[in-house]
């Protein structure tokens, strides 16, 4: 299981909680499983989310590989200028 901080933003898509596990072994796979586990996330990582794991950003890499004692957080990615 992989561990998945939420940026406070998208807490309230995953019944408030700041973190919740997931069955996954790369980005790709963590970002389906969020989905499926809870679908209020859908949406919001559709529209595009940024993941870090380990400390580095992920842009577009979703074969990326994560592991139960990465740490990993996903934020909305800020828009605006």
């Amino acid at each position: 299981m992989v561990e998945v901080h939420l940026w406070s933003g998208l807490r309230r898509f995953a019944e408030g909680r700041e973190a919740v596990e997931v069955e996954a072994a790369t980005v790709g796979q963590m970002l389906d499983a969020l989905k499926r586990d809870y679908p209020g996330l859908a949406e919001p990582i559709e529209a595009g989310v940024s993941v870090s794991v380990d400390g580095r950003i992920i842009a577009s890499d979703l074969t990326e590989p994560v592991a139960s004692d990465s740490e990993v957080y996903l934020m909305q990615r800020l828009r605006g200028g």
